[in-house]
């Protein structure tokens, strides 16, 4: 009997040391340093949440219940972008995970780290049209960087490690883990996996850039006159603003951002031009029209920003940098093609340039930094005022004037070009849907990098369109106590597509007006329990702006705006970048029709063959 009972205790040990599925998702989780989980419970996935309800009670990690799958994955989006870390969320089967979809594509496009775990029905019934089964796996096959199924619990850890490795490395992006609910449940002898010690035959992303190309580059650097940086967001992904900052002062070579590159230069410096692109600046938009070396910093050549392919930088050779080698030569052939970690490449080219010649010091593209001083001075952006009503622009400059260290998340139309323009961002700290233009993302991204970095003013600028397509995440705000600080630019009026139907449709304005049906912001703000204000004229915006950031807490403010006020400069669809609406004329010729002296920057116009001031011929 004595024995027996020695070995029933034996198993009862070894079953007590046993763990399921689900908690060798948790750990595997926590170990790899998450914090905060974004997501929403259902039938499939009950058996992950029973492990996260112990170990939230335990301590180190807690799950943010949001009001709708996609505001779990804009805030895991937003989560990552603010910190550089992996975001994770949370959804069921069937229509949980599906509500995920667009959340993935966003981030995807923007090349964002997650991992998205889904509850999944049993992996016995799957194929059979169980309830609530959808092959999450296959829809999101072209939209995540790779994907799970888990059919052992005993590769669960394995898995986990391997999804943060390929999240984070090389070109980021989303993976999706998918759990059938029986593998979540199921009972085995768990082993960790820690971090980094997975290793993928065949995974092995480019860091230093080739050596020759990188020679090839400095030559091409050190004899241009006219070079432009073309920086886009591989410079945050790779965190090589200084690098940039030093590339650019070593050699006085202007910068531009892309949407995405946003804060990786620091916009107030003397060479910053800002966003280029349909609705970029237009110094940035000549700059890179003029420029004879585009130098593309973790870049990938998008139609916004190009505008007319075969006419974007037509006179500039090109170096291109990615750590993604199918971005490179995609739409337009480089020169110069470098794949590898932008910071890394950028590193070997300023060593080489030191190992070369001390004493570089720009003077070479001094008349080439007059010209677009000029372009500067006779096309800045403009704030304009009217007499009875704010204009967009102006609510914004408020905004930057009054929280200039602030995480700014915006949705997406013409509030987000303004919010480009205007807002002056340092590193991280533009959050945009870039890529797939997401309307909606604003507010739950911005709960996402709050909860991540909680002693930084957050704000989310939003469209009075843009902000009803989640505005159910409030009541996550409300929960969770999440201090973000929501700014509705109100028009009334899907903005950007008014403008559009203004300029291309003839004013045909088909289901644009949103005024009938648009709720009191205000009172909605207070049904679920948080502070809400109103902006209706000038002389309270100033006040309403300190009195919504000294309040402590969530704050919606519903600022009425200009209606039929357009987002300007615009490059039209097939026009090439200087070819932008909505700048002054100057001797009734469009801005098109002038032209520059490449010797001293003066402004002269088609029909002249000499320049007045330096008599250079043209």
């Amino acid at each position: 009997m004595r024995s027996q009972s020695v070995s029933e205790k034996e198993l009862l040990t070894k079953v007590s040391s046993r763990q399921t599925g689900g908690f060798a998702l948790i750990d595997s989780l926590k170990r790899h340093g998450v914090k905060h989980i974004f997501g929403y419970p259902g039938g499939a996935i009950l058996p992950i949440y029973d492990e996260l309800y112990k170990a939230e009670a335990a301590g180190g990690i807690k799950h943010i219940l949001v009001r709708h799958e996609q505001g779990a994955a804009h805030a895991a989006d937003g989560y990552a972008r603010a910190t550089g870390q992996v975001g994770v969320c949370f959804a069921t089967s069937g229509p949980g995970a599906t509500n995920l979809v667009t959340g993935i594509a966003t981030a995807q496009m923007d090349s964002i780290p997650m991992v998205i775990v889904t509850g999944q029905v049993p992996s016995y019934v799957i194929g059979s049209d169980a309830f609530q089964e959808t092959d999450i796996y296959g829809i999101t096959l072209p939209i995540v960087k790779h994907s799970y199924v888990v059919r052992d619990p005993r590769d669960m850890a394995r898995i986990v490690a391997e999804a943060f490795h390929i999240a984070i490395t090389g070109r980021p992006g989303p993976v999706l883990i998918d759990v059938p609910k029986d593998v979540g449940l199921a009972q085995f002898d768990y082993v960790p996996v820690e971090p980094g010690s997975v290793k993928l035959p065949g995974y092995r992303p480019t860091v230093k850039g080739n050596p020759r190309q990188i020679n090839q580059a400095v030559k091409l650097i050190r004899g241009a006159k006219q070079p432009l940086l073309y920086v886009g967001g591989g410079a945050i992904a790779s965190g090589s603003h200084a690098e940039i900052k030093q590339l650019a002062e070593r050699f006085n070579i202007p910068v531009t951002t892309t949407l995405m590159g946003k804060g990786s230069f620091d916009e107030n410096h003397t060479l910053a031009l800002g966003m280029l692109g349909m609705h970029g600046t237009a110094y940035a938009n000549f700059a890179v029209t003029e420029c004879d070396l585009l130098i593309a910093v973790g870049a990938r050549f998008d139609d916004r920003v190009t505008g007319k392919l075969d006419e974007f930088a037509s006179r500039a050779k090109v170096i291109h940098i990615d750590i993604d080698p199918a971005e490179v030569g995609k739409n337009r052939a480089p020169e110069v093609p470098i794949v590898g970690d932008v910071r890394q490449v950028l590193i070997d080219v300023l060593r080489r340039c030191e190992e070369l010649d001390a004493a570089d010091n720009g003077t070479q593209t001094q008349a080439w930094l007059a010209r677009i001083n000029r372009w500067r001075e006779d096309y800045p952006l403009v704030v304009p005022q009217y007499p009875d009503v704010l204009s967009p622009q102006e609510v914004i400059v408020e905004l930057s004037r009054q929280a200039p260290q602030a995480y700014y998340t915006t949705d997406v139309g013409q509030h987000q070009m303004w919010s480009a323009q205007f807002l002056k961002n340092g590193p991280r700290r533009w959050i945009s849907s870039a890529g797939l233009g997401t309307m909606g993302f604003g507010l739950p991204a911005a709960m996402g990098a709050k909860m991540a970095l909680p002693d930084e003013e957050v704000i989310c600028i939003s469209g009075d369109a843009s902000f009803q397509m989640n505005l159910q995440e409030l009541g996550t705000l409300a929960q969770h106590g999440i201090n973000v600080k929501t700014v509705i630019i109100n028009n009334g009026w899907q903005g950007m597509v008014r403008q559009w139907q203004e300029a291309f449709h003839g004013e045909r304005y088909s289901s644009s007006s949103m005024e009938v049906g648009m709720p009191d912001f205000e009172l909605l703000a207070q049904a679920f329990g948080l502070k809400g204000m109103v902006v209706h004229h000038r002389d309270q915006l100033k006040d309403a702006v300190a009195e919504m950031l000294a309040h402590n807490g969530p704050v919606l403010m519903d600022v009425k705006v200009a209606r039929n006020e357009n987002c300007y400069p615009m490059v039209a669809p097939g026009k090439n970048n200087s070819q932008m609406i909505g700048l002054p004329q100057r001797s009734k010729l469009e801005v098109t029709e002038l032209v520059y002296c490449t010797s001293c920057g003066a402004k002269n116009v088609t029909n002249n063959n000499f320049c007045p001031e330096c008599g250079t011929k043209l």
